[in-house]
């Protein structure tokens, strides 16, 4: 068992589960009997394989029910439903040695995702029921995923071939984070900012494709809450303290005549701290509040991930967002090691949307960046006194920046282990990194032409070396949303190249240089093509290489992906995509999503 979260949390109760369907030939007299055990084992190993490497966002491993009997029939497959929906179960997977009867023995749930795994053996045609089945799953419109070894096993093996484990596992989270976000919500906190195309929320897509609703709260309810107290004063009090020891205080970028004072600093940081109090309440509501007395407040809004909005209207007036963001958006605070909240800046929700994706899929934190600017070598080459950038950054290099901050994870301070730079779900992070974390993390008044009512901005620079992934998804009128990815590494440059890079944009901003891994085909066949084909002006990134599981997820919620650099051997998408196209499979991805429409979408 992993660290309980120890931070208000919407990820307790009853979570999602992944049910196991062991799936048998019915027919009594010998052929069924013959396959019982084998059959029910068979989908023990299944559940023990996936509780052992898939996990909840609170730490905790992944359960799985098994059907209490295998499924011959439409009876034994209707108990099982029962079960299923007793049980909470909100993804399948059907497990089978042997040929049984498809449509009798198929998962009909139209909302659940689902998977069917046919072991390769010719003793039995489990690999033939597959193909039935999934050609029933395809002709009723309920798209499942096939799992199918490559290479044939005796029938008593017991071994799970590492393709065969790697679909399912893939299978196992990406349909876990769409079961996840079934029946949450995204707060939206105040609404568009400075006319972001991204922060005018879209009901119909967080409803339709992701199964969530809508919370919208005005501004004025953190002033409101702030002024009223409507907080843990204990908390508070226990936050400031960690802040004062753990978050250094950088220089001054402001000039002469716009620098604030000391006494005024002091109480941008007092509200900053309670801005993030404040905003996690709304988030996932705290039982301390109705010990207060706020038995309404300490509900707060079941969101799962929320937005910002900002500026103007507030940081006109009060300190900005970015302390708040920050440590949000960051797998520990004065608590400790716990879960990120996922919280957009300037309430972009479709970047909120992809951060989201990304926490559930890899249960990390997620960089928030604009995208800033592309520099090519010359460029670099011509201010940096003729350095030339060289080796994953030889093409040039997107620079990945913005107003609101960053997790602090994405310091790159934490390791996996072999050394390479990462960014670990909370359990796995040492104190020693969270200190390293804290440690390359300097805060800085915030520029006051930007935000006339102050806060304090971070800075740090991203360590090189980190395989990481950068998606988005954007809203287009007539097709709906369509996500876009790109695997890359981030790269450290010499202090001397960053600064004076770094420094043309602002430097109280972390900063994240970020070089795509080129194709030599359509938007991959530079770097300045990643950056002229990218839809929105920003961006999330991602720790590791997991674009194949961004890929898998959209296809679950009916998503199509219009740019990507996934090597094609990785991306796993249910049966029925075949049937639209096996060349061109971009398009194919697109004709299927339109075909069959968004998940939730009651088409």
């Amino acid at each position: 068992m992993n660290t309980p979260l120890s931070s208000p949390s919407v990820w307790n109760g009853n979570l999602p589960k992944i049910g196991i369907r062991p799936t048998i030939d019915g027919r009594l007299g010998g052929v069924r009997e013959s396959l019982e055990d084998q059959t029910m084992n068979l989908a023990k190993r299944v559940a023990e394989l996936i509780s052992s490497n898939v996990y909840y966002p609170n730490g905790e491993p992944a359960e799985c029910v098994i059907a209490e009997t295998c499924i011959g029939g439409v009876a034994e497959a209707s108990r099982c439903e029962d079960l299923f929906r007793r049980e909470n179960v909100g993804l399948s997977l059907t497990v089978t040695p042997c040929w049984c009867y498809g449509s009798e023995t198929m998962d009909m749930d139209p909302l659940r995702p689902k998977a069917v795994f046919g072991f390769n053996g010719t003793e039995r045609p489990g690999a033939v029921y597959l193909a039935a089945v999934l050609a029933g799953h395809s002709q009723k419109g309920f798209p499942a995923f096939g799992i199918y070894g490559r290479d044939v096993q005796n029938a008593g093996d017991a071994a799970m071939p590492a393709d065969v484990q790697t679909k399912i596992l893939d299978f196992a989270r990406c349909g876990l984070a769409a079961a996840l976000m079934r029946g949450k919500s995204y707060l939206s906190m105040g609404g568009t900012s400075m006319g972001i195309a991204g922060s005018m929320v879209d009901y119909s897509f967080w409803e339709k494709w992701l199964g969530m609703r809508v919370e919208d709260i005005d501004m004025s309810e953190f002033i409101g809450r702030m002024n009223k107290g409507q907080f843990d004063q204990a908390e508070y009090e226990a936050a400031l303290d960690w802040v004062k020891e753990n978050c250094p205080e950088g220089d001054d970028y402001n000039s002469d005549a716009t620098k604030r004072s000391r006494e005024q600093l002091d109480g941008e940081w007092s509200d900053c701290v309670k801005m993030a109090l404040i905003a996690r309440d709304l988030m996932v509501g705290n039982p301390k509040l109705a010990e207060m007395g706020l038995n309404e407040q300490a509900h707060g809004h079941g969101a799962i991930a929320s937005g910002f909005q900002g500026q103007r209207q507030w940081t006109d007036h009060f300190p900005n967002g970015d302390f708040m963001e920050a440590i949000l958006n960051t797998s520990f605070d004065w608590n400790g090691k716990r879960a990120p909240y996922i919280v957009a800046t300037e309430n972009d929700a479709m970047n909120a949307a992809t951060m989201l994706f990304g926490h559930l899929l890899t249960n990390t934190a997620q960089v928030f960046a604009d995208l800033r600017t592309y520099w090519s070598p010359d460029a670099v080459a011509s201010v940096c006194d003729g350095y030339r950038l060289d080796g994953m950054a030889s093409d040039g290099l997107l620079h990945l920046i913005n107003s609101g901050p960053a997790t602090l994870d994405g310091t790159g301070q934490q390791s996996a282990a072999d050394g390479t730079p990462t960014m670990k779900p909370f359990w796995e992070i040492t104190d020693d990194e969270v200190e390293r974390c804290l440690k390359a993390t300097t805060w800085h008044p915030s520029i006051t032409e930007y935000f006339p009512g102050g806060g304090m901005s971070s800075r740090f620079k991203t360590r090189g070396g980190m395989p990481a992934t950068m998606t988005r998804i954007n809203l287009v009128d007539g097709l709906g949303p369509a996500l876009q990815i790109a695997e890359g590494h981030t790269v450290e440059l010499p202090d001397d190249v960053h600064d004076t890079l770094d420094q043309r944009t602002n430097p109280t901003w972390p900063t994240t240089w970020f070089a795509p891994m080129l194709t030599g085909r359509g938007a991959f066949t530079s770097t300045y093509e990643v950056m002229n084909h990218w839809g929105a002006n920003h961006c999330v990134m991602t720790a590791g290489h997991v674009g194949h599981l961004f890929m898998t997820l959209a296809s679950i919620l009916r998503i199509p992906v219009y740019m990507h650099n996934v090597d094609r051997a990785r991306v796993f998408r249910p049966s029925a995509w075949n049937a639209f196209g096996t060349d061109d499979l971009e398009g194919a991805d697109f004709r299927a999503c339109e075909n069959f429409g968004p998940l939730y979408g009651r088409k």
